[in-house]
């Protein structure tokens, strides 16, 4: 596979897109006013338990306090030298936070309330960004991703990564991990990248890792106040450190300086990849190699596929749900094989814009209603084929009858959708309006009550433009008969400033009166 990766520095952000065979899989943001906080370590203090939830909320210098599971606290003697050494293997998600285990592995646990204390010191990592109303989820797991292996200098366990297959190269790792491990010392977790690397390097980039630790270990010992600790790599490192393999062709940097950094970054762990690394000087690079569409396509509601099928992307909360359609493809047989074509058309656009949007926790996705149950299980595997390729942790439900297939994905970061948008000031992030229509009727409603508050004056109606002519068309039979109920005028004014939904019914003296 064709792999490269493409970094645009420019106007206070930085964009890092993956490309497979020309075809955009992955784009990263990342904005100096308001950089990512995953990976962060911070210390913290603990401001709130709750024994009710078995957690606790952690004050760590963030706008909102972070939240700590009881599952996500280290117990006490969990790094004795008579611990586990072996464990269970442990699985290498690309530096995720939260690619290991946590202690859940233990027949039985301490309540939130024997582990921690109000005004308790703890030091933490953010495993989950701020979403929504929800504060950071933090971990005292510690992990250290570095290029070749990851520490968890909280958690004595070893582990491969599961994308190496090689049965007598996951026995040299562990025997090399184990041996590298000194007495009491946390664990280590081989990257995919450690496939047939020497010993020497492996055994460089735990130093570095060790040196990192300390120097954490040294500033909390040092500090009393709640703060940041030690910042993950800005976007431009960790996409170096965690994409650029030996898989990728070339990395394309739009700024010298940028690709300066790169390079020392890479001489540092893997030279012979520096001389990959290009600076680009044309026009600009997102737009020549199609990034730029792409992203605003990710940020439509509805994609028109080839076929003329479609499928319809609706991102909520804590769910996203993934529908298609035939749209205008009709297709050229019986109608089971009309369904079956658009349903696999679909699965590569569909996989494509979960990378792309960086979709995370619960999706579900609505395939067109397939009879036969051979069309069903040739769907289901083509979609799980085409997952295959997705770096990010997912788990697949076998497709319901109805066509449904439920899946997770792990979400560390927000969505592209929730980090370059924001919730509409017009409709608030419903995505829908009250119709013209349904404001007149709330207007009549409101006059009534505003006539029985105000029995002898006149009343105005003020609304925009769009409900204003609706109440002096399709609506003035009713405006008429109100106005002959209640025995009084009733004036209407259009502003062009309000919303649709916002309209002020006010009583004047009555201009009988007058």
């Amino acid at each position: 596979m064709d792999v490269e990766i493409l970094v645009s520095r420019g106007h206070g952000e930085t964009r890092v897109a993956v490309l497979e065979n020309d075809v955009i899989q992955e784009v990263h943001v990342e904005r100096d006013h308001r950089r990512g906080v995953v990976g962060n370590i911070y210390s913290g203090r603990v401001s709130r338990v709750l024994p009710g939830m078995q957690a606790a909320f952690v004050e760590v210098g963030l706008d909102r306090a972070a939240f700590l599971y009881v599952d996500d606290v280290v117990l006490p003697g969990e790094l004795a030298d008579d611990a586990d050494d072996e464990g269970p293997e442990l699985e290498d998600d690309e530096s995720d936070p939260e690619a290991h285990p946590m202690v859940s592995e233990a027949a039985e646990r301490p309540t939130i309330e024997q582990l921690l204390r109000e005004g308790q010191p703890v030091t933490v990592q953010v495993a989950k960004a701020p979403i929504g109303t929800k504060g950071a989820r933090v971990t005292t797991y510690i992990t250290l991703p570095g290029r070749y292996v990851v520490y968890m200098p909280t958690m004595r366990r070893l582990g491969v990564s599961r994308k190496i297959t090689s049965e007598s190269e996951r026995r040299r790792l562990k025997e090399l991990l184990a041996d590298i491990r000194q007495p009491g010392e946390g664990g280590f977790i081989a990257r995919t990248v450690c496939q047939g690397l020497d010993d020497a390097r492996i055994r460089q980039d735990v130093e570095f890792l060790r040196s990192l630790w300390a120097e954490v270990q040294s500033k909390t010992r040092n500090t009393t106040e709640a703060g940041l600790v030690m910042p993950d790599l800005d976007l431009v490192l960790r996409a170096t450190r965690d994409f650029f393999n030996d898989d990728v062709k070339r990395m394309l940097v739009d700024d010298s300086g940028e690709a300066d950094r790169i390079r020392r970054l890479l001489e540092a762990s893997a030279p012979h990849l520096a001389e990959r690394v290009e600076v680009y000087q044309g026009p600009s690079l997102f737009d020549e190699r199609g990034v730029e569409p792409a992203l605003r396509r990710a940020l439509t509601r509805e994609i028109h596929l080839k076929s003329g099928a479609a499928i319809v992307v609706d991102e909520a909360e804590a769910l996203t749900a993934i529908d298609i359609n035939t749209a205008s493809f009709v297709g050229s047989k019986d109608l089971e094989a009309t369904i079956l074509k658009t349903n696999l058309d679909a699965i590569d656009t569909i996989v494509e814009q979960i990378r792309l949007r960086n979709l995370g926790g619960i999706i579900v996705v609505d395939f067109i209603d397939m009879q036969r149950p051979e069309s069903r299980e040739r769907v289901h595997a083509q979609f799980l084929e085409a997952l295959g390729r997705d770096r990010s942790r997912t788990h697949v439900q076998p497709m319901s009858g109805l066509g449904l297939v439920e899946m997770t994905r792990k979400r560390v970061r927000p969505s592209l959708g929730k980090l370059l948008t924001e919730p509409c000031p017009y409709c608030s992030g419903r995505g829908r309006v009250r119709s013209r229509r349904t404001m007149c009727k709330e207007i009549f409603h409101e006059v009534e009550r505003q006539a029985r508050l105000h029995p002898d004056a006149d009343l105005v109606i003020t609304a925009m433009p769009e409900v204003v002519a609706m109440l002096s068309g399709e609506e003035e039979i009713h405006l008429l008969a109100l106005e002959r109920r209640l025995g009084r005028p009733l004036v209407v004014e259009a502003r062009s400033d309000f919303h649709q939904e916002t309209f002020l019914v006010t009583a004047r003296p009555s201009s009988a009166r007058l």
